[in-house]
């Protein structure tokens, strides 16, 4: 099914309306979506709350569900990419709708390209919002303190949960969905039972089946829905900070010479945006920002690579993720091989992977893309181009045996460029919102100079 033929038959989405519902153990939302002429859709979000407090009845905590819907809808709207959308129970004022605009048509950058869809951010979708809603909701007088840390089940997530540690009693862990990589990355670094934060989120059933039949299917922003879903929690968990492990290789296009970036939500363009959000139509008591927006891929890596004890819990290959394993034939896994390569011996990959991933033969068109023989990265989170051939020069210095992979890599012009340059021994990314206190902690853990 083309995007055109779609857009004409399924002209109107709409969000008809968000539903908070509580007691005094869980918070859920619901979300009423519908593709005019197709499918009604209602998606859910739940929260089991600390305290026995009710939130729905509070301005912030409205505002935060509804703009939470505002995120989750793209990924029922491009089923069909309606070209308009209409917005039933909130008003959006003109700088809202250009806001949301940029979010979809910049996040779905790899959703267009992949599907071969053409189109402009001033002509892909018109927004209608002028509804407004009469109540009497009270506003919430929030008083916040510590931090959420966002833990994902990869090396970044344990790297800044160390980072933190000394925070801990103030701390939180958040974990979307029981993704068991995740889950037990968190509880291994201590965050546990009333630590650890795990919210519900449902995909209507209806939408998975529509994907089956082959309408337009893709990826979505999902780190926007962690921005929008985490500021929830932080309300009523009334934490101060939402801390990411987004770095400042997310930032990179995908796809060379295009903006098409598979981690736009996870760029500080979208960071920098969230922030201005926040301050016109939210609480701006509540701080979210990267804490290692200002470190290399290589950073990280080099400081992940001490934590021996995280080596055999974490878990970075979202293929394998729901079986809490390396799948070791993805971009994914060979891009982790390759950042650890520079700072482990053969041996130590071994007990982590249980394979070599430089020795497959069938990872090599992988491989040429992650270095940038081929210009265009894979679509996955994954480091610079520069980072990995850094990585890989650096690997290439350690070893006497050298790997499938690396002798192909060596006879490239790329190993002439880089066998003798590290540009990131004293990497420092000035472009991040980090909080001065944070800063500290990096300088002082020697994360960064």
């Amino acid at each position: 099914m083309d995007f055109t033929s779609l857009r004409e038959k399924y002209p109107t989405f709409i969000y008809h309306d968000y539903k908070i519902s509580e007691d005094e153990t869980t918070i859920k939302l619901t979300f009423d979506f519908e593709i005019v002429g197709l499918e009604h859709f209602a998606p859910t979000f739940t929260l089991k709350k600390r305290t026995d407090q009710m939130f729905g009845n509070y301005q912030q905590v409205d505002d935060a569900a509804f703009y939470l819907g505002m995120v989750e809808l793209i990924s029922y709207w491009k089923i069909t990419c309606s070209p308009l959308v209409i917005i039933a129970c909130h008003a959006l004022d003109d700088y809202q709708i250009a806001w949301f605009k940029k979010l979809y048509f910049k996040g779905l950058g790899e959703f267009f390209y992949v599907n071969g869809i053409d189109t402009e951010m001033t002509t892909f979708m018109n927004i209608k919002a002028d509804a407004q809603r009469i109540n009497n909701l009270k506003t919430y007088d929030l008083s916040v303190k510590g931090n959420i840390i966002c833990v994902g089940g990869g090396k970044d997530s344990f790297v800044t949960l160390d980072l933190l540690s000394e925070e801990y009693e103030d701390n939180h862990a958040l974990v979307i969905n029981k993704v068991q990589s995740a889950l037990h990355s968190a509880i291994k670094a201590g965050y546990d039972n009333d630590k650890l934060i795990n919210p519900q989120r449902t995909l209507d059933p209806r939408m998975l089946e529509l994907n089956k039949q082959g309408f337009l299917n893709g990826h979505t922003p999902f780190s926007a829905m962690v921005a929008f879903a985490s500021y929830f929690i932080a309300l009523i968990y009334q934490k101060q900070y939402i801390c990411l492990s987004n770095e400042a290789s997310a930032n990179e296009s995908t796809i060379k010479g295009e903006d098409v970036n598979h981690q736009y939500s996870k760029s500080y363009e979208f960071e920098l945006d969230f922030k201005n959000f926040v301050e016109r139509y939210l609480d701006p008591k509540i701080t979210y920002f990267s804490l290692l927006r200002c470190m290399s891929e290589m950073q990280i890596t080099r400081y992940f690579a001490k934590l021996k004890a995280y080596h055999t819990t974490f878990k970075s290959c979202n293929v394998g993720s729901k079986q809490e394993i390396w799948c070791n034939n993805c971009a994914k896994c060979l891009f982790v091989y390759i950042m650890l390569s520079a700072h482990l011996n053969d041996k130590e990959l071994d007990d982590i992977f249980h394979e070599d991933l430089l020795q497959k033969e069938s990872l090599l068109k992988i491989f040429d893309e992650l270095c940038g023989i081929d210009e265009n990265k894979p679509f996955e989170c994954v480091g610079t181009r520069d980072e990995v051939n850094t990585a890989i020069c650096l690997a290439i210095k350690k070893r006497q045996d050298i790997p499938l992979l690396y002798r192909h890599y060596m006879e490239s012009p790329n190993y002439v460029i880089y066998k003798d340059k590290d540009d990131y021994a004293n990497f420092y990314n000035p472009q991040h919102m980090i909080p001065d206190h944070f800063l500290q902690i990096l300088k002082a853990k020697g994360a960064i100079a």
